[in-house]
């Protein structure tokens, strides 16, 4: 288990790649797409191709209450380092069946994609998504990585701690606010679960979920990087 600490200084010095970041996401957007879900009704996401086909396939889940959109910034650079990606727009409000549902439905789509290598995915999630994450991870032995940010050991009912111990040896990455204590307590625990590859990056920017994304650029570098060591 490897703990990080991002600094003042290291956001400082990430400044001029924030504003890069904001022209890579102008100069090449997802496009929407929309496919089929389990119950026959129609899911939506935002898909982004990868810079070298076959490529392995990541899926990130959204806050609640949030879009896709909020993952635009780390989707390009995912996509530049040669991942095939889909941004999934939750349909659902709080039921977990339902989330579960939509997740397999997107994991589908990424199969079928002729573009992506279907063997293993990764899933990223945020907030609500993390805990999302996690629990379908935990049923699905082709998710073969982890990123995690925000989760809560219990957020509305989607407990996580016996999904983390379902996941097994499987790597994980968990990201949060020191400013955000409950779920900086849950990825501390979460990453004594199990005996795979686990890490843990705290930052010190006030904010939750993918909004940390934005004010601290640097983690997309590791988000990606995570995936480039794992998938």
């Amino acid at each position: 288990m490897r703990f990080d600490r991002c600094g003042l200084r290291e956001r400082f010095s990430i400044a001029v790649a924030a504003m890069l970041l904001v022209s890579t996401v102008n100069a090449a957007p997802g496009r929407r797409v929309t496919f089929r879900a389990e119950d026959g009704g129609t899911l939506t996401g935002v898909y982004y191709e990868a810079s070298q086909r076959p490529a392995p396939a990541v899926l990130l889940l959204h806050m609640q209450g949030r879009s896709p959109q909020d993952w635009d910034a780390a989707a390009n650079q995912l996509a530049d380092a040669g991942f095939a990606v889909l941004a999934l727009d939750f349909r659902s409000a709080e039921d977990a069946g339902a989330y579960a549902a939509e997740v397999r439905g997107a994991k589908a789509f990424l199969r079928s994609r002729p573009d992506a290598m279907s063997a293993a995915i990764g899933v990223a999630g945020a907030s609500i998504g993390a805990n999302v994450a996690l629990i379908d991870a935990a049923d699905d032995p082709a998710v073969a990585s982890i990123a995690l940010l925000s989760p809560g050991l219990d957020y509305k009912g989607l407990r996580i701690e016996g999904a983390m111990k379902k996941y097994g040896a499987r790597p994980a990455l968990f990201i949060s606010s020191t400013k955000d204590p409950y779920a900086a307590r849950s990825i501390r625990h979460l990453a004594t679960i199990g005996p795979g590859t686990r890490e843990v990056r705290l930052d010190e920017a006030v904010a939750h979920g993918t909004v940390l994304l934005a004010r601290s650029p640097a983690l997309i570098g590791a988000l990606v990087d995570w995936f480039k060591r794992t998938l």
